[in-house]
């Protein structure tokens, strides 16, 4: 546009994407807006890493604004590019790729890096931080291979990385310089406390350390202490504070400190240039919690909306630990500084600590363990500077000595300013939550959340979001209101597929109108859900919707951390011919492919693909895919069996191929492994399968609900049959069962689990229903073709595909 100004950003993580999410309601059309980020990933919430890394929670659970986002809003996204220099005479930065970009306004949101101990050794393999997506996906990749975890780094982000760890099945040891965890945050009774509880939970902890050497030849081997001792260590993670990401404004000529130097308005000492975030340094000090980084994100974007604002002038903290089964809360000055004074509540059979501290009777910090509810309203008091004299005892145990326990929250709740911050992780305020309960008729936590975006992330607000319903909308949200498959509708999964049946709902579009979606477009949770339970319903008539997939999905192939793809063809049964060899050695060079490698499934895997590649090599291959990316049928793993094993008892190589090219191009709610063992020595590892077949003399044993990731499950054995075509029947009658009752991303091992082997067992014993069920998925599957057939035969499928490659940003 002709009016508009040229804003670049450097850095697409939280702090900077939300300055922008303000200034494009504060100022739309304003700005044309133009964003590098390093990692090839869209904006997603670092806080919630220690959840991917447990385990518990995918990336695409915690992105905050997906490709769409900024698709929709003009936005041009240059992901996994790192700016090198910012020349302000000329006004442009220029990315590591050669990307070139002129601004009118720039904004450096370049966030830190972990602090790496500068010690021998810390550069070895196996040693990192704990900041990005890139860090717990190495800790994932080491937790398969390596037993010894040692996190140097007893504060929260040192506490958090060690829980994920412990999930993976490490033996995890957390090292400390204090004799007190957390002693940023708590004090010694609180530390104590939270030391209990987490050695309960398998954790181990060397306080007053200090790490001195990594030792290891390529790898690191163990850790040592300048006390002479000594422990072993097969993964080390620094978490030992952080370090503002501020090269590049130095580089630039702009003033810098420990971070980059700003003014109350986070003016640089450039004109146009601002920085906000963990790489900034306001009056001195350098902010590492989401908190004070949203309040200077939203002072900046009225500055740059032209909107009048007072300026930020500081923050104080509060913190909340999210390890498992912990509930800590420290906000203020929690350790008794000279001139105040303090009261404490303890019970240790409940594991509830409480204490506050008062300077001339107001309220300067608070501890709370166990018990955290009470956190939103102190944390305003602190902030407010009230005088709370007469007070204080029910501050401390939430209710008037003497008196009955309050109904409380309502009432702290009722008293805050709607400026007041509720959630901490997104920066949604009071006022915001009241406007999205009492205008947009949000009446659910997970309405609000999907709205607001309060309690999305950590979920620790929760409480609070409660509380507000309760308190706006009285006896109408005294009962628990039910929360559906995601924020745009209170219907489960159940429900939703019901509704399908009886109205004859068609499209994804048709079941969010008729059943009243709450979000016209849907979003990233349910569009794949309901695109998979139509497909399912309605094999024949229903054709797919290939904008509801996920974007591996829709390339057929694997996003990799640095935006190339991985492609997969498949190989049934992991057997294969020289001439199939050759024709993926010769495409593979062709494409000039970096990296070959044989996958645990016994396929090969083609890593580092040019996403405008991809069209061609399938082309070339000519080979189905493996379907490596979907939610589908991914392998079927298989030893040599009778054919060459001495030990063999049936033909395992034929009985995969067979169940693979039965079941291939399976749709499901989560993605299915299979494997065939021709004896009971199980080298296919068939028991941690959601589906194995273990051959025994004279027939088949078939086992289900397996599982060989984070969380190991194995097998249940279903029943044992004599004949090959019973294998094939009974797998698919398995598997159909499953894909019409399992919720959307379940996994056979959790499904199993909740409906029980019983429910499983009674659906499938009678001969005629198993021949039923297998017929259902037989159909689902005849009506769908190799994706990539598509793209090979047809020039305008293949014309779209390119058309959604850009020759430089990577985008969705």
């Amino acid at each position: 546009m002709a009016n508009t100004k040229r804003l670049v950003m450097i850095g697409n993580g939280m702090a900077g994407v939300r300055v922008i999410e303000h200034v494009l309601k504060l100022a739309p059309g304003v700005y044309d807006i133009t964003i590098f980020g390093s990692e090839p990933h869209p904006n997603y919430n670092r806080i919630m890493l220690s959840s991917v890394l447990a385990g518990g929670t995918e990336l695409s659970d915690i992105v905050i604004n997906d490709w769409d986002w900024y698709r929709d809003n003009g936005i041009q996204l240059y992901a996994g590019h790192t700016v090198t220099s910012i020349d302000p005479v000329r006004r442009k930065v220029v990315s590591h790729l050669g990307i070139e970009a002129e601004y009118d306004v720039l904004l450096i949101a370049t966030g830190s890096s972990a602090f790496m101990l500068p010690i021998p050794g810390a550069d070895k393999e196996g040693v990192i931080g704990f900041r990005d997506i890139k860090d717990c996906q190495i800790m994932q990749e080491a937790s398969l291979t390596y037993k010894n975890a040692v996190v140097i780094g007893g504060g929260l982000l040192g506490l958090e990385a060690a829980r994920g760890l412990l999930n993976l099945g490490m033996d995890v040891t957390v090292v400390h310089s204090n004799a007190h965890l957390m002693n940023r945050q708590l004090d010694k009774a609180a530390s104590a406390m939270l030391k209990r509880e987490l050695e309960a939970q398998g954790m181990k902890f060397l306080l007053q350390k200090q790490s001195e050497r990594i030792h290891g030849k390529k790898r690191v081997k163990s850790l040592s202490f300048a006390d002479g001792t000594e422990i072993e260590a097969d993964l080390v993670v620094m978490a030992v504070g952080i370090k503002p990401n501020h090269q590049l404004a130095r580089d630039a000529g702009l003033s810098v400190n420990r971070g980059i130097i700003v003014n109350d308005f986070m003016e640089t000492s450039h004109p146009d240039i601002y920085a906000v975030g963990e790489c900034t340094e306001h009056r001195g000090i350098a902010y590492g919690l989401v908190a004070p980084l949203y309040e200077q994100g939203a002072v900046l974007a009225k500055r740059l909306a032209g909107v009048d604002t007072e300026g930020y002038t500081g923050s104080i903290t509060s913190t909340k630990l999210k390890v498992s089964g912990v509930d800590v809360f420290s906000a203020g000055q929690y350790d008794e500084p000279p001139g105040t004074r303090s009261m404490k509540y303890q019970d240790e059979l409940e594991g509830v600590y409480k204490k506050i501290v008062l300077r001339d009777d107001k309220l300067v910090g608070a501890v709370l363990f166990g018990e955290t509810g009470d956190g939103a309203s102190l944390f305003s008091l602190i902030r407010k500077g009230e005088s709370v004299r007469g007070r204080e005892k029910e501050l401390l145990l939430g209710f008037a000595p003497g008196g009955a326990a309050s109904s409380g929250k309502e009432d702290h709740l009722a008293e805050l300013a709607d400026d007041e911050v509720i959630c901490g992780c997104n920066g949604v305020t009071k006022g915001a939550i009241a406007e999205a309960i009492l205008t947009k008729g949000c009446n659910s936590v997970g309405a609000i959340k999907a709205c607001t975006k309060a309690s999305a992330s950590c979920g620790g607000c929760k409480p609070e979001v409660e509380g507000l319903l309760k308190l706006y909308l009285g006896d109408a949200a005294a009962a628990p209101v039910k929360e559906g498959i995601c924020g745009c509708t209170t219907l489960n999964r159940d429900e939703i597929v019901a509704e399908i049946k009886r109205m004859g709902l068609k499209t994804v579009k048709e079941v969010m109108n008729v059943l009243e979606w709450s979000q016209p477009e849907g979003c990233s949770k349910c569009r794949p859900s309901l695109n998979y339970y139509l497909g399912m319903l309605w094999p024949i008539e229903y054709k797919d919707e290939k904008e509801s997939r996920f974007t591996n999905e829709r390339y057929h192939a694997n996003i990799q951390k640095d935006g190339t793809f991985s492609v997969v063809p498949r190989i049934y049964g992991g057997v294969t011919s020289p001439s199939e060899l050759k024709k993926i050695a010769e495409v593979a060079e062709r494409f000039e492919v970096p990296l070959v490698k044989f996958t645990g499934g016994q396929r090969l895997d083609l890593l580092g693909v040019k996403k405008e590649d991809l069209p061609r090599m399938w082309e070339e291959l000519d080979m189905p895919s493996g379907h490596a990316y979907g939610k589908m049928l991914r392998t079927v793993k298989t030893c040599v069996g009778n054919t060459f094993c001495r030990f063999g008892t049936q033909d395992a190589m034929g009985m995969g191929i067979r169940l693979e090219k039965e079941f291939e191009r399976m749709n499901a709610p989560a993605k299915v492994k299979l494997a065939v063992s021709g004896c009971p020595r199980n080298c296919a590892e068939a028991t941690i399968k959601d589906f194995g077949i273990v051959a025994i003399d004279g027939g088949w044993e078939l086992h289900v609900g397996g599982n060989g990731g984070v969380h190991v499950r194995a097998t249940d054995l279903l029943c044992v049959v004599k004949t090959d075509d019973e294998v094939v029947e009974w797998a698919g009658a398995f598997l159909q069962l499953y894909r019409e009752n399992a919720t959307w991303n379940e996994r056979t091992s959790i499904w199993v689990e909740r409906v029980g082997l019983d429910y499983i067992k009674k659906a499938l014993e009678n001969a005629e229903e198993r021949k039923a069920l297998y017929g259902r998925i037989r159909t689902s599957i005849d009506q769908i073709a190799d994706p990539w057939q598509e793209i090979t035969q047809s020039r305008d499928l293949r014309k779209n595909f390119e058309s959604l490659v850009p020759a430089q940003a990577v985008q969705n």
